[in-house]
């Protein structure tokens, strides 16, 4: 086949868009406006890469919310199995992780990343690294800033993979959007997703422990009742951030934009019954400090003492019964969502019902979307990436039947 296609966006979605389409035999450009390809994938990765999950289809699909009707097609062509097939015909083994995340053996994103550019150059496709997409001109065609200047291009089939709108630093700021909605491209407000909160420290305590992990806590959105989901989490200057966090984040932010209390519920003391720590909070103290006796009886100390007195006045903090409660049912006030910018990732972005099911815009025919700049989230754990790869693998595979229908 002959004539010119292009993907803007250098991230797995628009590096898979790249690979299905040059498989199919088009002459691939990728225009990326770093300068290298696969920037926010290699950050994400720097402390293990996870790539995907090994759970069951349904449950993997429910986590993508209210979009796990209208992306469960797109991990059904190309599913977790796939994507770790796929990483093997690169030479990279994966493995699963007793959380049932899939990671790379060496747990790295680049030897990965090398392998994937290195066959995609074999394939024929290149790379245009500091060219950077501002829009469209009159005349329709694709126009870029580069170092030497302004450059149009013109072409069959275009994917954009240009990212949400965190992270910025590493390319994804979006931008994008303003150019799209010129073109009656139907968007949603961008929303941080996995991200975290600002909470109402005090200086002492902000001081002190920004940086440290809570670890061994259960978080659940209601209080009391059900057990709650173990992880841990960090204490930042401002608030929390971490895994834990994460995986509540877009129903607390859900509350905090429509004007309700965003609050987190912990166990701090996980394996110990209320009535267990009320009776032993309530032995003498002794010679004991507060924090001995905590750190005794309860298991409670550094962080977690220092989140009880947070929360409690001193007078309650010698009510063992109050105590006690407290510690099973500790209450995370959220007042606001980190910066957009600090996000792991962003909902909102292009709508899913301005695309047809090969992914192609309905106001622009023979634009293609995918990856993060769609309207759909998930928390951490391999879903984010599953659905970026899925989402190029759908893009790059509906181009290349637009362009011989």
């Amino acid at each position: 086949m002959q004539g010119q296609v292009v993907v803007i966006g250098g991230g797995p979605a628009g590096l898979m868009a790249a690979e299905r389409l040059s498989r199919s035999g088009w002459h691939v450009d990728l225009y990326e406006a770093m300068p290298s390809v696969g920037r926010k994938f290699l950050m994400a990765g720097k402390s293990g890469l996870n790539l995907t999950h090994a759970e069951p289809f349904e449950p993997f699909v429910s986590r993508y919310g209210t979009q796990a009707a209208w992306i469960a097609p797109l991990l059904r062509d190309f599913n977790a199995d796939a994507l770790r097939a796929w990483a093997h015909e690169l030479g990279v083994e994966t493995f699963v992780g007793s959380s049932g995340r899939v990671f790379p053996q060496e747990m790295k994103a680049a030897p990965l990343l090398r392998a994937w550019v290195a066959r995609l150059r074999g394939q024929g496709v290149r790379f245009h690294v500091r060219h950077r997409w501002v829009g469209w001109d009159e005349s329709g065609a694709l126009c870029f800033a580069t170092p030497s200047g302004g450059l149009q291009v013109r072409a069959q089939a275009t994917v954009l993979a240009l990212g949400g709108a965190s992270w910025s630093r590493l390319g994804s700021d979006g931008r994008w959007a303003a150019w799209l909605a010129t073109q009656g491209v139907a968007l949603c407000p961008f929303r941080p997703a996995n991200c975290g909160f600002i909470c109402e420290w005090s200086a002492h305590f902000s001081e002190r422990f920004a940086g440290v992990p809570v670890k061994s806590v259960r978080a659940r959105l209601e209080a009391g009742g059900e057990e709650g989901t173990p992880g841990e989490f960090v204490i930042t200057s401002r608030g929390v951030e971490g895994s834990l966090i994460y995986l509540f984040s877009a129903a607390l932010r859900d509350r905090l934009e429509a004007g309700a209390p965003a609050v987190l519920w912990l166990d701090l003391a996980p394996g110990r019954s209320v009535e267990r720590l009320a009776s032993e909070l309530a032995r003498p103290r002794g010679r004991d400090s507060l924090s001995s006796h905590l750190r005794r009886r309860a298991g409670i100390e550094g962080v977690k003492a220092g989140l009880l007195r947070e929360c409690l006045a001193r007078d309650a903090l010698n009510d063992p019964a109050l105590l006690a409660r407290t510690i099973k049912n500790y209450p995370l006030h959220m007042a606001a969502c980190a910066p957009l910018d600090e996000a792991i990732s962003t909902a909102g972005g292009v709508r899913t019902d301005a695309l047809d099911e090969r992914l192609m815009l309905k106001a622009l025919p023979g634009v293609f979307c995918a990856g993060e700049m769609l309207d759909w989230e998930a928390p951490t754990g391999g879903y984010l990436l599953s659905a970026c790869f899925a989402s190029g693998y759908r893009a790059g595979e509906g181009a290349a039947s637009w362009l011989v229908d």
